[in-house]
């Protein structure tokens, strides 16, 4: 980081920074059970959340209502907000169905789409570009092939980007929401659900608006949201590491480092930073305490892969040559007790499949930070294969290196001003609260109790 008053943003006000954590802090509405903690280590969050009494996803969380504003329309349908039961079984089945296919046939969809994307860059001079904004448009068209099982026209591909990058703009709190951009997606679904033109058969307890609801959640949302942050993140690791680099350049074939590398990253930068459930039934925390039904547990997957590694702040990919992922502390999809994620096989296999196609044609650098939220977009420099880079190179490294602190400053005071909207407007609306309220999940208790002290 460059050293001077703008970039190190000593000018921004302590008390908006404040402000801004304890606006967020209050979000939820619940004193929650947050794990890891001082008390409980990783050894306790394995077995919270392996807990089969802790699967409620939405009921009973003063968080709901934020998310559900975020994920709108349809988060009600959405196949990570729908509580336990058959509805959830049945539209999980079907998502794994659409994922399902070969392997060599997703990576090469994965490859197709990632190298069109860059056929738009230019390939005779370096180019700065946003990574994430670079191949949301790729992820559109694979998320798009595998729904309709044909090519991704080109209005398609726009909706569905539009819709992904309106979501996670207004996730990160850098953008507000909006809804007639993601009314346009949800009219043209409806339009190809009601011809029938998915070949797949969709969730038969949904009605046909909550079947165009699922496939833009859980498919043009969802899969590329995460598809192109976990893309932006992998290569901006790569860009910051040119020695990491270099070496999956001179061995492109070597599956096992690219696939330590992936681990990496994703202990290093996790998808989610809390995943929150709430407990259908008691769950005991320790000799002391039982957290009864109603209990709102967090789940923070940055401090729990922060336990049991060596110098955990460091992006070293080789530490896996003698690790395991199954029995390291790295849960980038969840755990298979929990409602895992149900890409768990297709994200790395796509991803590898993307990592190469980007550095066949390109040298990543950048000198932006890196961070596991990633409000940025992964801003780098791509350098096409053999171009002579001459003084120039330098002189944008500081450009990248300038913009980004400037930015980061900048971006926090939108970010407060934005999620603060957000938040104020999520409460008004309260749209998990009056779902629930309309439609109780049978068997749940009403009322959270998030203290948890038992017996």
């Amino acid at each position: 980081m460059v050293n001077g008053p703008v970039t190190r943003g000593w000018w921004l006000p302590r008390s908006v920074v404040t402000l801004r954590g304890r606006i967020f802090e209050k979000v939820n509405g619940d004193r929650a059970v947050t794990l890891p903690d001082a008390a409980h280590g990783p050894e306790v969050f394995e077995r919270v959340y392996a807990h089969p009494a802790a699967d409620g996803r939405s009921a009973g969380a003063g968080l709901s209502d934020l998310f559900w504003y975020w994920l709108a329309p349809g988060p009600e349908v959405h196949q990570e907000h729908l509580e336990p039961g058959e509805r959830y079984e049945e539209v999980a089945a079907v998502t794994r169905r659409i994922l399902a296919g070969g392997s060599a046939a997703l990576a090469a969809a994965a490859g197709g789409a990632v190298g069109r994307a860059l056929d738009a860059v230019p390939d005779d001079r370096i180019s700065l570009v946003r990574l994430r904004d670079l191949v949301m448009p790729a992820w559109a068209e694979f998320a798009y092939e595998l729904v309709f099982e044909e090519p991704c026209p080109a209005r398609a591909r726009d909706l569905i980007t539009a819709h992904a990058g309106d979501v996670i703009n207004a996730l990160k709190c850098t953008g507000l929401r909006h809804p007639r951009r993601r009314a346009r997606l949800t009219a043209y679904l409806r339009e190809r659900v009601a011809a029938g033109d998915v070949p797949h058969r969709l969730p038969a307890s949904l009605s046909l608006p909550e079947q165009v609801h699922y496939l833009q959640g859980t498919f043009f949302n969802t899969a590329v949201v995460q598809l192109s942050e976990a893309t932006a993140h992998v290569l901006l690791a790569l860009a910051r590491h040119p020695e990491v680099q270099e070496r999956l350049w001179a061995d492109p074939g070597d599956d096992r480092f690219l696939g330590n590398v992936l681990d990496e990253t994703m202990r290093l930068y996790p998808l989610f930073g809390i995943a929150h459930r709430i407990t259908t039934g008691e769950v005991p925390l320790d000799e002391e305490t039982v957290l009864p039904a109603g209990s709102v547990v967090c789940f923070s997957y940055p401090d729990y892969h922060a336990t049991g590694y060596d110098r955990p702040e460091v992006f070293d990919p080789d530490r896996w040559r003698a690790l395991s992922a199954k029995d390291a502390h790295h849960i980038p999809f969840g755990v298979a007790a929990n409602r895992p994620c149900p890409a768990w096989r297709l994200s790395p296999l796509v991803l590898r499949a993307a990592v190469r196609e980007v550095l066949r044609r390109y040298r990543l650098d950048s000198t932006a930070s890196h961070t596991r939220s990633n409000p940025h977009r992964a801003p780098c420099l791509l350098i096409p294969r053999g171009l002579a880079t001459g003084p120039r190179l330098a002189l944008l490294r500081r450009l990248v290196r300038l913009r980004d602190g400037v930015e980061d400053v900048t971006r926090g005071v939108r970010q407060l001003v934005l999620g603060t909207v957000m938040v104020l407007h999520a409460r008004r609306l309260r749209l998990a609260t009056r779902y629930f309220e309309e439609h109780p999940p049978a068997g749940r208790c009403p009322v959270a109790h998030p203290e948890g002290k038992g017996r």
